[in-house]
């Protein structure tokens, strides 16, 4: 199952992996809703600063969350997500990107680094978060997988151009799917099914667009299943399966703890996925 386990840092809720706690070069985590400074419909771990929240409360959440998982909020870079598969390859250059200065790139749903001291920063409030890391080669991406990025394979792409840019072997790699929406609350209709059926084969289809029924006003609409469709994608890239650790953790379904658009809509803050390098550390938290 891959679960993801609660954590705390003094007030502050957050969410990691196991089996990324074991890399002491790894930094990672998922926010909650829980420990943040953000008031009213943003209560209290928004990470947005378009979304019409304090500005002074966003910036605080970040140095709470670096605090939480052992990085300096200098480090992070912050994607500029709109549904596409592009990936940036984040360098130096682009440190506190997002937080401490503006960001020189748009349309970017993906983020890789091998550079020590930067922490990849991505949205979600439903969309799927998917982290990768290669212990072997020392370096990450993290992506903001929603249906869209998903048929188009943005977690096929991040696999490719790792093994592109710093010789990545997908059999090394490690995998976290975080909390986003559940097939049991994610229904779409004919335009999403059909874009599901070009992207994957006929059995897959079968396992990830289930419950076909029709709606109040005679619509057949199905249940998608957006983390086993990312999965059955890293799969055919060559990851192995019991290096992908899927958290099964629905958004929707705990609104309550996790910021969700189908749950509340757009009036709301949003959650992060946190995933980063640092030098080795002898520190017996990470060993």
């Amino acid at each position: 199952m891959g679960e993801m386990t609660e954590h705390w840092n003094h007030a502050l809720c957050f969410l990691q992996f196991p089996a990324f706690l074991r890399w002491p070069f790894l930094r990672h985590g998922f926010s909650t809703r829980t420990g943040g400074a953000s008031k009213g419909c943003f209560s209290s771990m928004n990470f947005s600063f378009d979304k019409g929240d304090d500005p002074a409360c966003v910036r605080e959440n970040y140095r709470r969350m670096a605090e939480a998982i052992g990085v300096s909020p200098e480090s992070f870079v912050v994607a500029r997500q709109t549904h596409t598969t592009n990936i940036r390859m984040v360098t130096e250059a682009d440190r506190g990107a997002g937080v401490m200065k503006e960001r020189p790139y748009r349309d970017v749903d993906g983020l890789m680094t091998n550079v020590p001291g930067i922490t990849l920063v991505t949205f979600h409030a439903d969309c799927i978060p998917i982290y990768i890391a290669d212990p072997v080669r020392h370096a990450v991406a993290l992506l903001h997988a929603g249906w869209k990025g998903t048929v188009s394979g943005i977690a096929g792409r991040a696999v490719r151009m790792m093994g592109e840019a710093y010789e990545s072997d997908p059999g090394d790699l490690l995998v976290g799917i975080g909390p986003g929406i559940s097939s049991r609350c994610y229904e779409v209709g004919e335009d999403v099914a059909a874009c599901v059926r070009e992207a994957f084969e006929e059995a897959d289809c079968r396992e990830l667009l289930i419950c076909p029924h029709t709606d109040r006003n005679g619509i057949l609409r199905w249940q998608l299943d957006l983390k086993r469709a990312n999965q059955k994608i890293l799969l055919h890239s060559g990851v192995q399966q019991q290096a992908i650790h899927i958290s099964e953790l629905c958004t929707r379904e705990n609104s309550h703890r996790i910021f969700s658009h189908r749950a509340v809509g757009a009036r709301r803050g949003v959650n992060a996925a946190f995933l980063g390098l640092v030098q080795e550390t002898t520190d017996p938290k990470y060993s």
